[in-house]
């Protein structure tokens, strides 16, 4: 499990500074920052529910 969010975590970092870096995918950056806040808060959550059912 946190393979993959590590995972996505990484792609979505890459898609914002691609983003970031041209003036035109300014909007990529911005998705790319908003996919990493989405993808740690969903780690959290399932953390949490995985310590709960112990």
């Amino acid at each position: 499990m946190w393979t993959v969010l590590v995972i996505l975590l990484v792609v979505w970092l890459v898609l914002a500074i691609v983003g970031f870096a041209l003036e035109g995918l300014l909007w990529l950056g911005v998705i790319g920052i908003v996919l990493v806040v989405g993808t740690v808060i969903f780690g959290i959550l399932r953390q949490r529910a995985a310590r709960a059912k112990r």
